[in-house]
Order: C-alpha cells, then structure tokens, then sequence
C-alpha cells in the first residue's frame, strides 16, 4: 500500500502541512465568489473578473518570485508564504466584521494569495527533491495527489455546511487559520538546510535574464517541452469549461444544487484511487508507459459532458464521465510531478516550477474568459463540444519516447 511505505518524521510533517492547508482551501472553496454575490451584492460580469484577475495578475506578480526562490532556502520561504496567505486572508473577515469590505479588497487579496501561491509551490517541489530520496518521490507525490482528492471530496459539503451555519466569511476564517497551522508544521520539520551557493561572475544577484530562465530550460528540455504543453492545454480546457457547466447544469437542464455538487463530489473518489494506484502501475509496467497512457486516456472524457440529459440519466452520465477523468488524472499527476522533479536539474527547479505554474494560471485566466465569450455565440454545450474535441489532440503533445538515462529507468522502476 502507498500510505504505509515510511518517508520518515520530517516527510511527515510535510505532508501534515501539506494536509491541513488543502483541506483549508477546498473548505472555502468558492468563498470569495460567495461574499462577492451574497455580501457585495456583485454581478456576475465583477464576479468573473474576481476569479480571472486572481489567476492572471496573481502569476504575473509571481513571475520575478521563482528566480527569488531559487537561491534561497526554501523552508522560510515555505512559511512566509503561508504567514503571507494567512494575513491576506484573514484581512477579510475583519473588514467584513468592521463594515469596510470592499471588492477592491477582495482583488488584492486574491491576487496576493495566487501568487504566494505559486512562489510556495516552487520552493516546496525542491524543498521535496531534497528533503526525500530519488526512490520515494513517486511516494510521495502519490500521497500529496491522494489528499489533495480526498480533500476535494470533503472540503467542499463541509465548507458549504458551515457557510449556511455561520456564513461565508467563516470558511476564510479556517482557510487563513489553515496556513498558520502549515507554517507551525513546516517549521516543526526541523534540521538543517543549506542555502543554495550561485556560482559565477553575477554571484547572488538577480539578473533580468533569471526571470525567463524558467521558461527558457523548459522550451530547450527534449521531454519537459512536450509535457508542459500538453499539462498546461488540458488543465486550461478541462477548468474552462467549469463554469459553463454550472450554468448548463444549473440553468438549463435545471439540477439542483446538491444533484451538481454530488455530480463533481463524488467521481474524486477515482482520484483517491488512481493515486494509490501510481505506484503499483509504474512498478509494472514503467513509469514512461504509465504517464503516456494515462495522460492519454484523460484526454478522452470531456468530450461526454457534451451530452449531458435532464434526469437521473444526465447525471449519471456526468458521474461516470468526471469519474473516469479524475481517475486517470489521480495516475497521471504524480507519475508526472515525479518525473518533473526528476528531469529538472536542482539548481533551476523553483524556476521551472514557478514559469510552469505561471503560464497555466494565465492560460486558465484566458481560456476561461474566451470560452465564456464563446458561450455566449454558441451556446454552452457547443463551447464544450469545442473544449472536448480539441483536448482530444492534447495526447499527441506526450512525449513519445523516454530520454531518461536507462541507469535512472531503473531507479523509476524500483519505486515500489
């Protein structure tokens, strides 16, 4: 079984954080929406703008934070950006209890918290390079992916529970509440860890050229350059057509609110199970193998939300098509974050994290206001006829060979 392999007490509170934050977020999912519509009184052209500037101007804040990242250690780094996300957040909920709310408020913070965001991931990818052994990483990534659907599955009735009890300006509470508790957990790991030494004439300064080396080593990377396409394509189509599905679903065909909760809910259950099947698929058959096909086949079942009916029969239809996608996805993400940190040399792993999640932020940010605007000529059901159709090529963008070194093949396969 993946979850009794030990990583050891330092993974352990790693992962602790990594838990409480997520379940932290997926508790107050959708809560910025929320307070926009319920205590703002906004409409729904401010509230797309709310979630698209979050996105886009978030990652373009971010993009000087991977060089920065990079040369530090990345510990701190962890923990100022949640003591970060935790000030941001918390702001909120005093402002809300005070009278002073406003929408301009509620943009900064969330373009504060995206890009904490992604500076946090980059430094915790190569904190985790360094932190567990090249044998575990795949371990490791599978239980992150297993909490992050289990999370997923638990985070959002509860969260819509508490907001109906107490509401939404709570969930953000225990959001912001949730990055404290990780930064206490990331500071309980202990131990020493050195600070990254930069060699060359530049010593440790930031040069304007850093900024773009993140993008500059995936572009040149023979087997990163494919899947960073490919990742960042079927993320921007698959979330691009999220909300059409809540107005098809919602709207047109007239779900109730707990039918399209259940709809969504429910399939991240194959996401618990595909991540605590990574492993054992990558022991079989290898992990080149594992990654190809499963990215392949989750490119396969967008294109059924199309066809969604009114009744019992749409929404089993939706269930067994967000099923099959999210279990593939539950194989695929850590099979492919192993081999990210894997092919990423360590001296520029915050920078190519930082330019990948970047440029899938901003990607989700336009797609999402260009499906939107198709939406509206088309149809929702059209645009995610469209969506389907062209995820259907995204296979074509995976890496057809495996360039890894056959003495590291052999150390990917040993990951059991």
């Amino acid at each position: 079984m993946v979850g009794r392999r030990p990583l050891g007490r330092q993974f352990g509170w790693l992962w602790a954080a990594y838990a409480v934050s997520t379940f932290g977020t997926w508790l107050a999912f959708d809560a910025f929406a929320l307070i926009a519509i319920l205590v703002l009184h906004a409409g729904p052209t401010e509230v797309s703008a709310l979630a698209a500037t979050g996105l886009a101007v978030g990652a373009a804040v971010a993009v000087p934070l991977g060089p920065w990242v990079e040369f530090r250690r990345k510990r701190p780094v962890m923990v100022a950006m949640d003591l970060i996300r935790f000030v941001a957040l918390m702001s909120v909920p005093v402002a809300y209890a005070l009278g002073l709310l406003s929408f301009v408020q509620l943009l900064i913070v969330s373009v504060v918290v995206g890009a904490a965001d992604i500076a946090f991931n980059a430094a915790s990818g190569a904190y985790l390079k360094a932190l567990v052994r090249p044998e575990d990483l795949l371990v490791a990534n599978g239980r992150f992916e297993s909490t992050t659907w289990t999370a997923t599955v638990l985070g959002p009735p509860v969260g819509t529970a508490a907001i109906g009890l107490f509401g939404p300006a709570m969930t953000v509470v225990a959001d912001a509440v949730s990055y404290l508790l990780s930064a206490a957990g990331i500071r309980a790991i202990g131990g020493s860890e050195p600070r990254p030494v930069r060699t060359g004439a530049h010593g440790a300064r930031l040069r304007p050229g850093d900024l773009l080396e993140g993008w500059r080593y995936i572009l040149t990377h023979q087997t990163l350059r494919p899947l960073f396409f490919n990742t960042v394509l079927v993320n921007g189509l698959i979330l691009a057509t999220s909300p059409l599905l809540a107005v098809l679903m919602l709207g047109d065909l007239g779900f109730a609110p707990w039918q399209y909760g259940l709809a969504f809910g429910l399939p991240c259950v194959g996401g618990i199970i595909g991540s605590r099947l990574a492993r054992r698929l990558v022991s079989r058959f290898g992990r080149h193998k594992v990654m190809l096909t499963a990215g392949a086949l989750r490119a396969c079942w967008s294109l059924g939300l199309a066809f969604i009916r009114p009744g019992v029969a749409g929404l089993a239809l939706v269930i067994a098509v967000e099923f099959g996608l999210i279990s593939c996805m539950g194989v695929f993400n850590p099979v492919f974050a192993t081999y990210r940190l894997d092919q990423t040399e360590t001296d520029r792993i915050a920078r190519t994290l930082s330019a990948w999640s970047v440029t899938s932020k901003t990607t989700v940010a336009a797609m999402t206001g260009l499906w939107g605007l198709l939406a509206g000529i088309t149809g929702p059901r059209t645009a995610i006829a469209i969506a389907g159709l062209l995820i259907l090529i995204t296979p074509f963008l995976l890496p057809r060979h495996d360039h890894t070194p056959h003495h590291e093949r052999d150390l990917a396969r040993s990951q059991t």
